[in-house]
């Protein structure tokens, strides 16, 4: 599996969980069990590291970061935080733009 392939895969999955969590059809901890499985997954992957970041993972990272650093009720309420996870949500599901300030990098 290719870092991309598997960056396509994850992000579609990692799309429904947060807005299941914000739809409060997933409790918090479904969604912190996602990000321990997907960094398991991760590590499992013969990654290359000279293979170069896509628009696409660096969202990824990002917002995958962010739901796992942030707690449960900031998540859910600061509405400054749920706009930018949003517009990262946007992105990899195809319907938004690029958001300029993701920092996400291969963990």
């Amino acid at each position: 599996m290719t870092v991309q392939s598997f960056i396509n895969r994850k992000a579609k999955q990692l799309a429904f969980f947060v807005r299941a969590f914000w739809e409060q059809k997933i409790p918090y901890r479904e969604m912190d069990l996602y990000f321990w499985d997907t960094m398991e997954e991760w590590n499992q992957l013969a990654a290359r590291h000279d293979e170069p970041f896509s628009q696409k993972e660096r969202v990824f990272w990002h917002l995958l970061h962010q739901v796992h650093f942030w707690p449960e009720s900031h998540l859910r309420e600061d509405p400054y935080l749920r706009t930018e996870l949003t517009t990262c949500l946007e992105y990899l599901e195809g319907d938004g733009q690029y958001p300029l300030d993701c920092v996400g990098v291969r963990p």
